[in-house]
């Protein structure tokens, strides 16, 4: 699980948003377990929205789930946002690939614009721009905090790669063989040379396609203790994955899944 940092932004996760019930139970839970400082910041009416940082580096935000959202069923979740060049027509090309358009290209004051969209196999993310150009320089990829990986667990694994490679420029990298649980595909970012993330067709046991996003912590076992003293609940792990670094599945106070990885037990 390894990341270079590449010049352009485009194609690429450059912002996480959790949307739930309690934003501050949330912003703690997670303080305590990545190390995260919380800042509220600009909000509407009763939806502040508040920053997750490493050290001076945003790196997620965190905001109420909103009623239409609950109204569709949506429960607690992290969700990524990709940035592109032109939201509005990436937002087309997606929907004209099999994807949805969730909710239309719409602008945040001072921010950026955005469209909420799913993949043909009807997993959520967001497309981005923002206002100011393109997006600051992040930290090394293995700095604490930020995510240091992306894992798709998808209906159909290999189409679901061919859609995000069409659509936003990512490159085939290792297959590998899981036996009767199918290829995890190793993907890389567009004009990228490492690994970034890794795409599969999900287990039957799970129950839905979904993303799922593993955050930069010191030590696995440690992190692991943090998620259940807080709340949390383990329900993966702890296990090595090739490479030598360790991972855990988790879930937060609400449900919410999430993931952490290590360069050590």
């Amino acid at each position: 699980m390894s990341e270079s940092k590449t010049s352009s932004p485009a194609g690429k996760f450059v912002w996480y948003e959790w949307m739930g019930e309690d934003v501050k139970a949330a912003a703690d839970f997670y303080a305590h377990v990545v190390g995260w400082t919380a800042k509220n910041t600009a909000g509407t009416g009763e939806r502040p929205y508040t920053v997750l940082s490493a050290g001076a580096y945003g790196v997620a935000g965190m905001i109420t789930i909103s009623t239409e959202a609950k109204a569709l069923g949506a429960p607690p979740c992290w969700a990524g946002y990709i940035w592109v060049e032109d939201v509005d027509s990436a937002a087309a090309k997606l929907v004209a690939a099999g994807g949805a358009a969730k909710r239309a290209p719409s602008d945040i004051p001072g921010v950026g614009r955005f469209a909420v969209v799913t993949d043909p196999q009807g997993v959520y993310f967001r497309l981005f721009r923002d206002a100011g150009g393109n997006p600051p320089p992040p930290p090394a990829p293995d700095a604490l905090g930020l995510v240091g990986w992306r894992e798709l667990h998808a209906n159909d694994g290999a189409k679901a790669f061919d859609f995000y490679a069409d659509l936003f420029g990512w490159t085939k990298r290792r297959g590998m063989d899981m036996g009767a649980m199918g290829v995890y595909q190793l993907f890389g970012f567009a004009g990228g040379d490492s690994d970034v993330g890794g795409i599969m067709t999900r287990t039957p046991q799970t129950s839905g396609p979904f993303w799922l996003f593993y955050f930069n912590v010191p030590a696995i076992d440690a992190a692991a203790e943090r998620v259940k003293a807080k709340g949390g609940k383990i329900v993966n792990g702890p296990m090595e994955v090739p490479g030598g670094q360790w991972i855990v599945q988790a879930t937060d106070l609400e449900g919410a899944l999430f993931a952490l990885v290590a360069p050590k037990r």
